[in-house]
């Protein structure tokens, strides 16, 4: 049995636990082929809800570090209008882009190991700050909070007034491209006006809102930062626990994807290059999957190509060298099943 059939049967196990309707969503954090929430998932999500019909109520299965806020925003509004009753179900991993989906969910069920966290972008832009020894075209992101952070910086030291506040402005236009630094004040109001909005599913006190949001933006300290089960509900999210029969059921999805995406394996050509031959691959870096609609998958595939050559040292000396060629052909969504 392949492992889309496999999820496929767990999905319904899952679906019979939670009288709902199951969608699988994950984006792999292999090391070296990373991937995020984005905007090219949305058209795979309406195939997969066209499939499933408007219903009662709709369980995506959630593990992500991240990705697109307004991807994130865009998936949320599109599954409520398949629903009437949304929940999140987090395994593992349901990071930034993925804790704010969460947020507009009615519940979001957590496993012992599963962790929400942050919501503070950071802007990816083409006229970010380069990155010290990359390529020409690479470009750090810039994180929202890291910002405004250095801002309070001088405040907290007292240095207050029009005048230090621009020299601290002229400061930061002299590092980061006054275009970003725009975006990025738009970006900080935006996301928490989103989370605002996203956070009325939940019926959440009002009182308990802002401080969520607090938290989540700024107070937490770090993007890093791990929110597991017990200290999400007592921020005040809706957060259910999971059974121990689902649990056993997630284990078994979760253990599918992380063995077929080869999630603990780093990506390295090294270990796939055969000297003097060229070799193909084909790997899933993430998945959309319902048992109503099959499987979706983000397939990187190339070839790796080993040459051989000789090259004299500074005595003289001939030495064999290899040169590896990673070559991409395609990355892109296929429907495998």
């Amino acid at each position: 049995m392949s492992e889309e059939a496999r999820r496929k049967r767990l999905l319904k196990e899952v679906g019979k636990e939670r009288d709902s309707n199951v969608i699988l969503y994950v984006t792999g954090d292999r090391q070296g082929l990373e991937t995020q929430i984005g905007q090219d998932v949305i058209d795979l999500f309406v195939e997969h809800l066209d499939a499933i019909g408007p219903v009662e109520k709709i369980s995506l299965i959630l593990y992500t570090s991240g990705g697109n806020t307004s991807a994130a925003w865009n998936l949320v509004n599109l599954i409520q209008m398949f629903c009437d009753d949304f929940e999140v179900i987090a395994p593992g991993k349901c990071m930034s882009a993925g804790t704010l989906i969460s947020l507009g969910a009615n519940r979001i069920v957590m496993t012992k190991q599963a962790t929400l966290g942050p919501i503070d972008p950071t802007l990816q832009h083409p006229l970010g700050p380069s990155i010290p020894g990359g390529s020409p075209e690479a470009r750090a992101g810039v994180s929202v909070e890291a910002v405004y952070g250095y801002l309070d910086a001088f405040r907290e030291c007292g240095q207050d007034g029009e005048a230090v506040r621009a020299k601290a402005l002229l400061d930061l236009g002299n590092k980061v491209h006054p275009l970003v630094l725009g975006q990025i004040f738009r970006s900080r109001q935006q996301i928490r006006d989103l989370a605002q909005r996203l956070l009325s599913r939940q019926s959440i006190h009002s009182n308990a809102v802002g401080q969520i949001i607090d938290f989540l933006c700024s107070e937490s300290g770090s993007h890093d930062y791990t929110i597991n089960r017990r200290e999400a509900k007592n921020l005040g999210l809706r957060v259910e626990k999971c059974t121990e029969s689902l649990y056993l059921i997630l284990r078994n999805i979760q253990e599918s994807f992380y063995s077929q995406m080869e999630l603990r394996t780093p990506y390295d050509p090294n270990n796939i290059a055969v000297s003097g031959r060229i070799v193909s691959y084909e790997f899933t870096r993430a998945v959309v999957e319902s048992s109503q609609h099959g499987a979706h998958h983000f397939i990187t595939a190339g070839e790796i190509e080993t040459t051989e050559f000789v090259q004299s040292t500074q005595e003289g000396i001939p030495t064999k060298n290899i040169a590896i060629q990673d070559r991409r052909k395609f990355d892109g969504w296929r429907q495998v099943s």
